[in-house]
């Protein structure tokens, strides 16, 4: 799954519809824009007075997306999510379902701790001593019985805001602009969860019998400093406000790079593979298995780094990572591309097919085209594990054509192709506001 779009309907009165393959936003009968509805990860709705079409919620469905109505105060109210997640789900949900209660609180341990780390290198990024959070995160126990995260949380908040500042959902200022930005990591972590094919609703952690999306709210945790991140930026910017430039900055966020330890990928992919992870950890019944992102480390401390303090608002083109930890020197980036054409005339091989390209998915690749896949790689030898499980997974029919090159080979291909020169990669605009 490639990045993929946030449109956010800001105006009221709008209405939403699907027409040839595009979600259609017009106003009074009169189109006022659109969107490739196989472009549209999630649709955001704050406007009151919009009304959409069920071929829409359908169409979106169908492909994955959701749809997230926010109240007065920016934070989600509701969410539609399609029912068909994954090829695996039913097995998946059912593990999840019989996890044992060791089992989810070592798993909750493990998001604390991460989430502990992350605001630990804010604080550094921000010029403030996260020494503390260094000790906090190594005390977190099996379910957090001493509840860590809220003593994180005491600490965390004056320290990056100020003595003044109080964490209220329903105020303004930065505690809106905290509520849109969580909103959307929220969206795309609801929407991973599905893909997944776990329950939303079934939590490691947060179980009120209300919250219809609770294990999204646990994949969420570690991912929220970096929401926190943005706001700090964009406070510094004099923006106060939920303004469409904010809102542009944190639908960016999703593609951010991070540095984890198989090299370096989006926040969106990090969400996707955080969420696969916590399948397989239900399944496997162990903790282990689950992957998170990790703060860059300082060099020969084993601490938690520094975020990069030149991120700007523009963040869709600026990385999140420790100063010097978003450079690649280290490294010799190679690229895998897998091209298949594989026969659907039957039912089994047609889920032989979607199998595959879930599996691909799973393994970080983005979809360049329908048929075509493709994942970069931090050098030979984590490119030649990928290759090594791609073959593990290969279906029994079909053409299959799996291509590696490195960094400087992909560029002498693309110059070949007619580009005089490789253009630095990009990340595509990633709100449509209407």
């Amino acid at each position: 799954m490639g990045l993929e779009r946030i449109v956010d309907i800001a105006t009221d009165n709008r209405h939403l519809s699907a027409h040839r393959g595009f979600l259609i936003v017009s106003e009074e009968r009169v189109e006022v824009g659109r969107v490739p509805l196989d472009d549209v990860g999630a649709v955001i709705v704050h406007a009151h007075g919009v009304t959409w079409s069920t071929n829409l919620i359908v169409a979106l469905a169908e492909r994955g997306a959701v749809m997230l109505l926010c109240g007065s105060n920016h934070s989600p109210a509701a969410i539609c999510l399609p029912i068909d997640g994954h090829h695996a789900q039913n097995g998946r949900m059912r593990a999840q379902w019989e996890a044992g209660r060791p089992l989810s609180k070592q798993l909750w341990r493990a998001l604390v701790v991460a989430k502990i780390r992350w605001q630990g290198a804010v604080l550094a990024a921000n010029g403030h001593s996260a020494t503390a959070f260094d000790h906090l995160a190594r005390k977190v126990g099996s379910g957090d019985p001493e509840n860590i995260e809220a003593q994180a949380a005491r600490r965390y908040w004056p320290t990056l805001m100020g003595e003044a500042f109080r964490r209220d959902r329903d105020a303004q200022g930065a505690n809106a602009l905290l509520n849109y930005g969580y909103a959307v990591m929220r969206a795309a972590c609801a929407r991973a969860v599905v893909a997944a094919g776990l329950h939303p609703s079934i939590g490691v952690h947060h179980a009120h019998r209300g919250n219809p999306f609770a294990l999204a709210d646990d994949v969420i945790e570690p991912f929220r400093a970096l929401v926190d991140a943005l706001t700090i930026r964009l406070i510094a910017h004099d923006i106060t406000g939920v303004t469409s430039e904010a809102k542009r900055a944190y639908a960016g966020l999703i593609a951010v790079d991070l540095m984890l330890d198989d090299g370096i990928t989006t926040v969106w992919l990090a969400i996707q593979r955080t969420a696969q992870t916590l399948a397989r950890s239900f399944q496997s019944g162990r903790a282990t298995d689950l992957i998170l992102p990790a703060p860059p480390l300082r060099a020969g401390t084993g601490r938690p780094g520094r975020i990069d303090r030149a991120m700007s608002p523009r963040l869709a083109t600026t990385p999140i990572p420790a100063s010097g930890a978003a450079q690649l020197s280290g490294y010799r980036l190679m690229w895998i591309f897998v091209m298949f054409d594989l026969p659907v005339t039957t039912k089994s091989e047609s889920r032989a097919a979607t199998k595959f390209r879930q599996y691909l998915l799973d393994e970080g690749f983005e979809k360049s085209q329908f048929s075509v896949y493709a994942r970069f790689c931090s050098g030979k030898e984590q490119m030649e594990a990928y290759l090594r499980r791609i073959e593990a997974n290969l279906p029994d029919k079909g053409e299959i054509h799996i291509l590696s090159f490195t960094d400087r080979q992909y560029e002498n291909i693309i110059r070949f192709a007619g580009q005089s020169r490789r253009q630095p990669r990009k990340n595509p605009d990633q709100l449509a506001l209407f």
